[in-house]
C-alpha cells in the first residue's frame, strides 16, 4: 500500500467518521431540514410516536438490541419524524446522541490478546448492557488506519446475516479506529478443544451448514474471505456459527481478478494460491470449508503442513499427485515443476474421516477438487444429500434469521465434551489470536 494512497487517507480525510461508518455526505436529504443544537436535524412537522422497530430500522441496530428506558421518550423530543429520509450526517447525530460513536458507552473488562496493529478487549455496553469485543486499532498518523482495518469495516458494516459476526459501533479518534463487535463465547477451534476433538456428527453438519450460509450470502455479494480457518468462525452458547475477521476478506468485481497469494492460513490454503495463482475467485474459500469439515468430523487437521512446500506434500500424498487429467495446466506450472514431487496415487478419504458417511464423504470430496472451477459452491453446497436430515425448512429461512429458530434444529451433546472456563483456562487468553490479528 502507498504511504499516501487513497484507502489510508480514509482515515484522515474522514475525521468525523461515525457509528456507521459513513461519510457526511447526504442521502436522500430533504429541504425543510434545520439544524438543532446537538446537530440533529428537525423538521417542521408533527412527530409521531417512534417505536423500537423504527428505532432499529432507521439506524440499523440488530434486531434484538434492547434500548434502557428513557432513551425512546428523549427521541420523541429530539428526533425528526421516521417516515421521512434521513441525511447520513442526521442520522450519524442520532446515533451519537443515543450513545454510539463514544468510547465512555463502553467498559473494558478484560484483554482478550494482542496483535501487530490491535488490541482486543472483552468489554459491556453501557447502553444494552451487553457484552462486546472491543478491536482497538492503532493508527499510525503517517499512514492512517491499515488497509486490513478498512476493508474490514467497510465490508463488515455491509453484511448483515445471522451467520456473520455484527459490527455494532465504530469509534474513531487521532490515536485509535475501535470497532465494536458482538461478543461470542468461543472460536470453532476452542470448541473443538472443548469436547477432546470428539464432535457428534450431528453438530458437525449443523455447523458445517452455518459456515456454507455465512459464505453463500458473503459470495452472492461478491466478497470473499480468504481466510477460513477454525480460529476466525466463532460460536454462542446456543450454537449459533459465525463468520468474522474479514481483515483478509475482498470486494472482487470480476472472477479472475488478480489478488495477493499470501492469503489463508497455510493449513486451510488451496493448491492453486500454493503453487502462486493469484486469479481466483469465490472457489478460493470452498477449499478451507473442506478442511474445516474434515477437521470437525475427525479430530485432526487434514493437511497440517509447515511449509509450502511440506503443505502440498502432505495434500499430494492424501489426493494423489495431480497429473492434466485431473488438473488442466498444472504440468507447465513452473513452481508445481521445480519442486518435483513423487507421484502418489489418491487414497480414499473413507480410511481418513471413517465417521462420514458415504454422502458426506461425496460433499467432501466436492471441496477438495484440485481445478478450482470444480469445486461446489456454498449455494450448490447447501442442498447437497449430506444435509437432507435437518429438513426442507432451513432453506426458508431469512438471512438475518437463525436456523435454531426451527425448533427441530438443537445442537446434541458432543461424545468428548468437557466443560471449560475461558479466564481460568490456560489457553483462554489467546483463543482469539489468529482471528483477531
Amino acid at each position: 500500500m502507498p504511504r499516501n494512497g487513497s484507502r489510508l487517507d480514509i482515515v484522515h480525510e474522514n475525521l468525523k467518521m461515525g457509528s456507521d461508518g459513513e461519510s457526511d455526505q447526504a442521502s436522500g436529504t430533504s429541504s425543510d431540514e434545520v439544524q438543532s443544537p446537538t446537530g440533529v436535524c428537525l423538521r417542521n412537522r408533527i412527530h409521531r410516536r417512534i417505536s423500537m422497530e423504527d428505532l432499529n430500522k432507521r439506524l440499523s441496530l440488530p434486531a434484538d438490541i434492547r434500548i434502557p428506558d428513557g432513551y425512546l421518550e428523549k427521541l420523541q423530543i429530539n428526533s425528526p419524524p421516521f417516515d421521512q429520509p434521513l441525511s447520513r450526517r442526521s442520522r450519524r447525530a442520532s446515533l451519537s446522541e443515543i450513545g454510539f460513536g463514544k468510547m465512555e458507552t463502553y467498559v473494558k473488562l478484560e484483554k482478550l490478546g494482542e496483535g501487530t496493529y490491535a488490541t482486543v478487549f472483552k468489554g459491556r455496553s453501557k447502553l444494552t448492557e451487553n457484552l462486546v469485543a472491543l478491536k482497538e486499532i492503532r493508527l499510525e498518523h503517517e499512514e492512517g488506519a491499515p488497509c486490513t482495518a478498512i476493508r474490514e469495516v467497510s465490508l463488515l458494516k455491509d453484511l448483515k446475516h445471522a451467520n456473520i459476526v455484527t459490527l455494532h459501533d465504530i469509534i474513531h479518534t487521532d490515536k485509535s479506529l475501535t470497532l465494536v463487535f458482538e461478543y461470542l463465547d468461543k472460536d470453532l477451534k476452542q470448541y473443538m478443544d472443548d469436547c477432546g476433538n470428539i464432535m457428534s456428527i450431528h453438530n458437525v453438519k449443523i455447523f458445517l451448514y452455518q459456515i456454507l450460509r455465512g459464505l453463500a450470502y458473503c459470495h452472492r455479494r461478491k466478497v470473499l474471505h480468504r481466510d477460513l480457518k477454525p480460529q476466525n468462525l466463532l460460536i454462542n452458547e446456543k450454537g449459533e456459527l459465525k463468520l468474522a475477521d474479514f481483515g483478509l476478506a475482498r470486494a472482487k468485481s470480476v472472477p479472475t481478478k488478480t489478488y495477493s497469494n499470501e492469503v489463508v492460513t497455510l493449513w486451510y490454503r488451496p493448491p492453486d494460491v500454493l503453487l502462486g495463482s493469484s486469479e481466483y475467485s469465490t472457489q478460493i474459500d470452498m477449499w478451507g470449508v473442506g478442511c474445516i469439515f474434515f477437521e470437525m468430523a475427525s479430530g485432526r487437521p487434514l493437511f497440517p503442513g509447515s511449509t509450502v512446500e511440506d503443505e502440498l506434500h502432505l495434500i499430494f500424498r492424501l489426493l494423489g499427485t495431480p497429473s492434466e487429467e485431473t488438473w488442466m495446466g498444472i504440468t507447465s506450472n513452473d513452481e508445481f515443476k521445480n519442486y518435483n514431487f513423487p507421484k502418489y496415487k489418491p487414497q480414499a478419504l473413507v480410511n481418513h474421516a471413517p465417521r462420514l458417511d458415504s454422502e458426506g464423504i461425496e460433499l467432501l470430496s466436492r471441496f477438495l477438487q484440485y481445478d478450482s472451477k470444480k469445486r461446489i459452491s456454498a449455494e450448490d453446497a447447501m442442498k447437497h444429500a449430506y444435509f437432507r436430515s435437518l429438513g426442507t425448512r432451513i432453506h426458508a429461512l431469512p438471512e438475518s434469521v437463525s436456523i435454531f429458530s426451527l425448533k427441530e434444529l438443537q445442537l446434541q451433546k458432543d461424545p468428548g465434551f468437557r466443560n471449560s472456563s475461558y479466564p481460568e483456562s490456560g489457553h483462554g487468553k489467546n483463543r482469539r489470536q489468529s482471528m483477531l490479528f
